[in-house]
Parts: structure tokens; C-alpha cells; sequence
């Protein structure tokens, strides 16, 4: 069973209450986290108001060095457990293994060990010594082992799916999960692999820890409840991708097409290393269902060479944004440029000998450069970057500028190829001013979340018509799926998950 703990914490008894109620409309487990309690002598009526709800609970008073929202010290912390009389079976108790340790050597406590959750936790990495640390607590006599590290990369996931594997073969109950953004394939995928439990929060806001998505997200987006080991798993490999559409886009599409199947985000900085150690099949060191990857900035072209085969389209760009894993092998595609045109040329019409300004120099530009030159535009390349869009220019044999002095009255066509809008720091960005964009026809904005960015509105109040990244997105999307599945998607579908999931 794919099992979901909602965590509560909030500091007056009537809000406690209140998100109990919310949290027992989507939760398997609630966690009561008495350690945000302004009152802790309230912890009584919280626990048993909770209990006439109907579902188990973990009562949990976590210390501020384990992540904790109380400063209480490790006596009044054994005080509070050895006081509590936790007779009922539908309750489980997370301790911390130091706290574990020293009421498992007396008499103090007086609940079931089966119903204990011994837990630890390392906010600043997985450390080298996991291996032992799982060792120790699950010599104690706690039920269930909680472990949680920090994912700086997504291959520190690896170590997790490596201990939730180990527990399996020993008939050890354990939860395991990565925290932060990297570590959020452990959160989807660890109850499939054999972790106890996951997390997820009511709202984005009450979060009780890094990378924790909300219990909704879990059920809605990605469908936590259909997936096991046999689950197809594809994803997003790039840094940063928390901001990406992509997991509401083609989970949607997964479900409608009865696909047994998810899509995942994969933070790294460190691409050669993720792809060596999660997703090439000769050297692969998680046992996972994984047929491909769409890969964003800033590895569409540092990725090239770790694949043993490139479509030539893709090779002619010097990009890369889509992979298949097929049989031993790992296939290099580029579904950008036919995503690029194939919205432009239904809103703007042929752009053969168009005045085309493509601002940017990563692999988004390259693949736009690609698509306007080979149906005959003429273009410019704009670069924030003077050497590398220098480089860019080069390769494609188109004129460079600067993007500081850039005057676009003139051009047909200009296109943000810049993360510069994204949502997030560069949100309120924008590669060009309405007064560089009058007398343009046509604005293109590859970014796609927020639909709505400064570039477009700059470009509306200088006259211009516009077209949002979103129909980008959803274009090169629809190729990706073909790509990994065989199957063309409903694109109906793909839209009405991206608009009910954007970001504004």
C-alpha cells in the first residue's frame, strides 16, 4: 500500500484542529507534530480530537536539531514520553534515536516498540556512514526505522533506494526518503520500493520539509496510489526544474492513455554522474523501469557525448532535450525545433525570408536558430553572453549582437530563448523592453511558467501580437511522448493539465 502521512503543525489548538479536519480528507496517516504547538499541555485534546476522525496517527515532538519547531530540551522531551500512556493501536510515536536508546534501556516508556518510529535525520547530506546508522537503529527495538538525508544531487538518492532494498530482503520497516529538491524521486517512488510511508503536506505553505510536495500533488499529478515496480518511469533532468510543467503535462497524458507509467523532475548539477549511475543500462546502479528523460537547461548539449546515439537533426543543432533508453543503449533526440515551429508557423504563417531575432545562446536558441534558418528565415542571434552566443552565431552562420544595444524595430519575429521570466529569481526579468519592440510583428516566448511573463506584457504595450511558451512546450511534449511510448497522447488532455497547474 502506497501510503500518505499528512504532517500538521500549526501553534494555536483551533488551527491544529482545523488542519486535522483538512488533512484527514486526503491523508492515510496524519502526523500530529506537537512540537508546533505554542501550548503543549494541549497535546491530549489535540490527540484525541484527531483520533474521532478515523484515521492512524503518528504523534510526533521533534527536537530543533532533528528539524524540530520547539527548543525543548532532551529531558522535558523524555519527560513528555515517559508521561504519555500510548495504549491505542491506532497510534504510532516518532522518537528520535537518541530519546529511542535511552527509554528502550529502562521502563519509562510505556507504549508498544512495534508502534514506534525511531528516527533520524541529516539536513546537510547523506552521510558516509548511512549504511551504520540504519544498522544501529534497527538493532533497537522501534517498529519502524525513519531515515531522512539530504539530496544535493539527484544521484544522492541512490543510497536510499539502496537501504529501502536492503529492508526489504531483511522484513525491516523503514521509511527512506531524500530531502530537498533533488530528493523528490524518493518521495513518489519510495512506498512502491517498500518505504512505510511518504510525506506530503496540505499546501506548498505548510511544509514540514525540503522538498516535501503536497499530499495532492502525490494523488493528483502523480498518481502515487497506481504505482509499483513495474511503473515506467521517465523525467526531467536539469537544474532547476521544481519550476517545470512537465510531471502535470505527461502524467495527465500517461493516465488518460492507461499507461503504467510516471514522470518525474531530476535536479542535478552533475549530469555525467546521474546519467552513469541512474540511467545508462550498462552501468546503472538502482533497479528501475526508466525508458527516457527529457533534459533542460543547462545539459541539452553537455549531455551529447554520454549517448550512444544521436539523431542527426539533433546533432546538427548541438542540442540534445529528449533520451530514450531502448534495450542497452541510450538514443538522443531533439524535439525543440518541430516544438519551436510547428505553434509559430500556426500563428504567424510561412516565415520564409521573415526578419527573425533570437535572443539567447543555450540549447532552446540553437534549436530556434535551426528551425527559422531551414524554413528560410532570416535571423540574428542576441546574446547575453557575448561568447557563447558569439560561438552559437558561429556554428549556425548568423549575425551576432548584442543583446544591451539591441533595437528590434524591423524584425518580424523576436524570441526570448533565455530562462529570463522562469518562475522563480528571474521572474520578474525580461530580455527586451516595450520601447525595443515596437514595430515588431510577432513576440515569442519560449518560457512557459508563468504563462504570463514580463517579456509578453512588455511586448502587448509596444503593439506587438504574442505567443506564449506554453504551446512550445505542449508541442515538443506531444513529440516526447511518441518518442517513449509508440503512442500519440491527447493533446486536449496535455493542455488542460498544463493551464489547471500553471503558475501565474
Amino acid at each position: 500500500m502506497n501510503r500518505i502521512c499528512v504532517p500538521v503543525c500549526a501553534r494555536g489548538i483551533d488551527e491544529m484542529r482545523d488542519a486535522i479536519a483538512r488533512a484527514a480528507e486526503v491523508a492515510d496517516i496524519i502526523e500530529l507534530r506537537l512540537d508546533c504547538l505554542a501550548d503543549l499541555d494541549a497535546a491530549s485534546q489535540i490527540i484525541d480530537q484527531a483520533r474521532s476522525l478515523g484515521r492512524p496517527l503518528i504523534v510526533t515532538l521533534r527536537c530543533a536539531e532533528q528539524g524540530g519547531h520547539s527548543s525543548i530540551d532532551y529531558d522535558s522531551r523524555r519527560r513528555f514520553w515517559s508521561a504519555l500512556k500510548p495504549h491505542a493501536t491506532d497510534r504510532f510515536f516518532d522518537l528520535e534515536y537518541d530519546l529511542v536508546q535511552d527509554l528502550s534501556a529502562g521502563e519509562e516508556f510505556q507504549g508498544d516498540w512495534r508502534q514506534v518510529i525511531c528516527s533520524h535525520h541529516d539536513f546537510q547530506g547523506v552521510p558516509p556512514d548511512l549504511e551504520r546508522i540504519y544498522e544501529a537503529m534497527a538493532a533497537t527495538p522501534a517498529g519502524i526505522v525513519k531515515i531522512a538525508v539530504q539530496a544535493n544531487e539527484a544521484s544522492d538518492c541512490l543510497p536510499v533506494f539502496k537501504l529501502l532494498e536492503r529492508a526489504r530482503r531483511e522484513g525491516r520497516e523503514l521509511i527512506a526518503i531524500a530531502m530537498g529538491a533533488a530528493g523528490v524521486m524518493t518521495r513518489v517512488l519510495g512506498p512502491s520500493r517498500g518505504s512505510f510511508l511518504t510525506y506530503g503536506s496540505l499546501d506548498d505553505e505548510s511544509a514540514t520539509a525540503p522538498g516535501q510536495l503536497t499530499a495532492r500533488q502525490l494523488r493528483d499529478v502523480y498518481h502515487i496510489d497506481r504505482i509499483d515496480q513495474e511503473t515506467e518511469v521517465v523525467g526531467l533532468v536539469g537544474d532547476p526544474v521544481s519550476h517545470s510543467l512537465s510531471p502535470n503535462i505527461h502524467n495527465a497524458a500517461f493516465a488518460a492513455a492507461g499507461l503504467n507509467a510516471v514522470y518525474l523532475l531530476f535536479q542535478t548539477q552533475d549530469v555525467t554522474q546521474f546519467i552513469s549511475r541512474m540511467v545508462h543500462p550498462k552501468t546503472c546502479e538502482v533497479v528501475w523501469n526508466l525508458r527516457g528523460l527529457g533534459v533542460t537547461i543547462p545539459h541539452k548539449s553537455t549531455v551529447m557525448p554520454l549517448l550512444d546515439w544521436i539523431d542527426p537533426i539533433a546533432r546538427e543543432i548541438g542540442a540534445v532535450n529528449t533520451i530514450v533508453v531502448r534495450e542497452d543503449q541510450l538514443l538522443g533526440y531533439n524535439t525543440d525545433a518541430q516544438g519551436f515551429m510547428t505553434p509559430l508557423l500556426n500563428r504567424f504563417g510561412p516565415v520564409k525570408n521573415a526578419r527573425c531575432a533570437v535572443i539567447g545562446g543555450g540549447g532552446a536558441a540553437r534549436a530556434a536558430l535551426w528551425a527559422l534558418i531551414n524554413e528560410g528565415a532570416n535571423v540574428v542571434l542576441f546574446g547575453r553572453n557575448g561568447e557563447r552566443a558569439a560561438r552559437t552565431a558561429a556554428d549556425f552562420s548568423v549575425l551576432c549582437e548584442e543583446l544591451s544595444k539591441a533595437d528590434f524595430a524591423g524584425f518580424d519575429i523576436v524570441v526570448n530563448a533565455t530562462p529570463l521570466g522562469t518562475s522563480g529569481a528571474n521572474q520578474d526579468l525580461t530580455p527586451a523592453t516595450a520601447a525595443q519592440l515596437r514595430g515588431v510583428r510577432l513576440a515569442y516566448d519560449l518560457v512557459y511558467n508563468p504563462i504570463e511573463t514580463v517579456f509578453l506584457r512588455e511586448a502587448r504595450a509596444a503593439g506587438c501580437d504574442t505567443l506564449a511558451g506554453i504551446e512550445m512546450l505542449l508541442a515538443q511534449g506531444f513529440e516526447q511522448f511518441r518518442l517513449w511510448t509508440g503512442k500519440e497522447p491527447d493533446i486536449a488532455v496535455m493542455r488542460a493539465a498544463a493551464l489547471s497547474h500553471r503558475s501565474t
